[in-house]
């Protein structure tokens, strides 16, 4: 049986991305938890391999708050940052058939044990509910209007969640929560403006995993986003953004079967790309 492993944040980082593949046992397969482009040195190298290892069954790719960055970008929503690397994708022959992979991509994955995504899960939400979230967003995305969407993405607001949120209010939290979210209240308010490590969060806000009562305290769940971290594993929680676009490394890890045996899960790492502009 071939193994699975979830992979960090790529970010447009393609001599990491195609160092990692050929250490990766051949018959393996790969989750890519966001942010696959976006200040590394080659987005559009990047993104044509992910769609191409995706295309021939040897990976999945979840999108990430970059990931939908470029989507505004190429619907004329968003302008392009001093850091952005993704305007070679805007100016490729094949930007059309790239856009529409990535609208294409999920917002979650789950076989019904494990959970990737690639910032958070709100605490009020257990397993089927994140999926089924990630399904309304998916959906929206992969629509007719899905530029709609997109012009109404952006925003803080609402922070906490109520089953009883509609339109985009609705889309836009849940939005957050998978692609922004680092801390939020023990109650599930989100803050979206602090970076830092576990204890470095803003006064009354904790890291989203350690909220008291979150539903999925017993799913084993990968995630990417916060490069601060590094490697972390926290109580079924696995934390894989290991800063490689800022010259740390690109990781992969081992997808368990379950949440009982993490301290054997493989893990397999190459070097990332020297940021002229650390963090």
């Amino acid at each position: 049986m071939s193994k699975i492993y979830a992979v960090g944040d790529v970010q447009g980082c393609a001599p990491s991305l195609k160092a990692l593949v050929k250490k990766l046992p051949k018959k393996s397969k790969m989750i890519f938890l966001g942010d696959l482009v976006n200040r590394g040195p080659d987005s559009l190298g990047a993104l044509r391999q992910l769609k191409s290892l995706q295309e021939t069954g040897h990976a999945e790719c979840i999108l990430g708050n970059h990931d939908l960055h470029l989507l505004a970008i190429d619907a004329g929503l968003r302008k392009t940052k001093g850091l952005d690397t993704v305007e070679p994708i805007l100016m490729a022959p094949d930007r059309a058939d790239l856009i529409r992979w990535i609208r294409n991509r999920p917002m979650a994955l789950s076989n019904g044990k494990v959970l990737t995504v690639h910032a958070g899960v709100l605490p009020q939400w257990d397993l089927q509910q994140t999926i089924e979230c990630a399904k309304e967003v998916e959906k929206v995305l992969r629509g007719k209007s899905y530029k709609e969407f997109l012009a109404n993405m952006y925003g803080n607001l609402p922070n906490k969640w109520s089953n009883s949120l509609k339109g985009y209010e609705r889309l836009r939290l849940i939005t957050n929560a998978l692609t922004r979210m680092r801390f939020c209240t023990p109650g599930g308010q989100m803050e979206f403006e602090s970076k830092e490590g576990l204890e470095q969060g803003p006064k009354g806000y904790i890291p989203w995993f350690q909220a008291p009562k979150r539903k999925t305290a017993d799913t084993l769940i990968y995630f990417g986003h916060w490069s601060t971290l590094g490697l972390l594993r926290h109580d079924n929680v696995i934390g894989l953004d290991t800063g490689c676009v800022w010259g740390g490394k690109l990781t992969a890890m081992e997808i368990s079967d379950s949440n009982t045996d993490q301290k054997n899960l493989e893990i397999i790492q190459v070097n990332g790309y020297n940021h002229p502009l650390k963090m």
